[in-house]
């Protein structure tokens, strides 16, 4: 689905820091049918991704300590009013509003638990051309140790609501919802993931089979975390993986949107 303009707390970007982005290209290329681009020399070896001419992604050079991961910019009118905004409910900031170029505006933040995320105040640049198709991102999930904590924190910064998903349980599901929409998901980190995984927001592209994807990505050198899997009555399936250079995230073949 093409999209032109984002509303105010909806997840509008996403993009990868990784030690080798010429080879993370070659990899997304590959699995997604991704065009990847290079930016201009002022954007420091960022550059864009493209599914039918529109952009869909960005990658470049690793910023954060750690592991490269995949990050979440949530779209917003005013970046510094939601920095104003996160200071005030206890979540903490990486990196203040700054411009990039005359793309828009941005930063960067950790909530209460530590899960990182971005803001995006558009410029030109107006966040995913498309969304909810094949190579395409199509949903935002925040994997927290804290699941009330996050809720209360998200809530206040963004105006979203909480949608509990089945029964009450350590393994219940949330969705994130703006005026009765669902823009996301929450769920509590597994018992079984390791410790040392800080709470994250998990990003998931669309695929037309699951299986084949999975299967493809190990081709291509990355691995399969958690292998294919039925959700919603087998109205979706998912799976989770990692790349060659280790940035996990996901694949999901049917629509997680509301």
């Amino acid at each position: 689905m093409d999209i032109d303009t984002y509303e105010h707390g909806v997840p509008s970007w996403v993009d990868l820091g990784t030690p080798d982005p010429a080879a993370a290209g070659e990899f997304y290329s590959a699995l997604f049918g991704w065009d990847v681009q290079p930016g201009p020399p002022e954007a420091g070896g960022y550059a864009m991704c493209y599914l039918r001419g529109r952009m869909v992604a960005g990658l470049g050079p690793q910023q954060n300590p750690g592991p490269p991961v995949w990050s979440t910019y949530i779209n917003v009118d005013d970046a510094d009013a939601t920095a104003a905004a996160v200071t005030a409910n206890g979540g903490t900031t990486l990196v203040p509003p700054m411009e990039v170029m005359d793309s828009g505006r941005m930063a960067v933040f950790a909530d209460p638990a530590g899960a990182a995320f971005g803001v995006w105040q558009p410029g030109t640049h107006r966040g995913a051309g498309i969304r909810d198709e094949p190579g395409a991102m199509c949903w935002n999930e925040l994997i927290t140790t804290d699941v009330p904590g996050a809720v209360a924190f998200y809530r206040a910064v963004f105006g979203w609501e909480a949608s509990p998903q089945g029964e009450s349980s350590p393994a219940a599901y949330t969705e994130w919802q703006l005026g009765g929409r669902s823009i996301g998901g929450l769920m509590a980190k597994p018992a079984d993931m390791p410790a040392e995984v800080p709470p994250y927001w998990m990003v998931y592209f669309a695929v037309a089979d699951v299986d084949a994807s999975t299967t493809r990505v190990s081709e291509l050198g990355g691995a399969v975390v958690v292998p294919g899997q039925d959700i919603e009555s087998g109205r979706m399936r998912f799976a989770v993986v990692t790349d060659p250079a280790g940035a996990p995230f996901s694949v999901l073949a049917g629509s997680a949107d509301g």
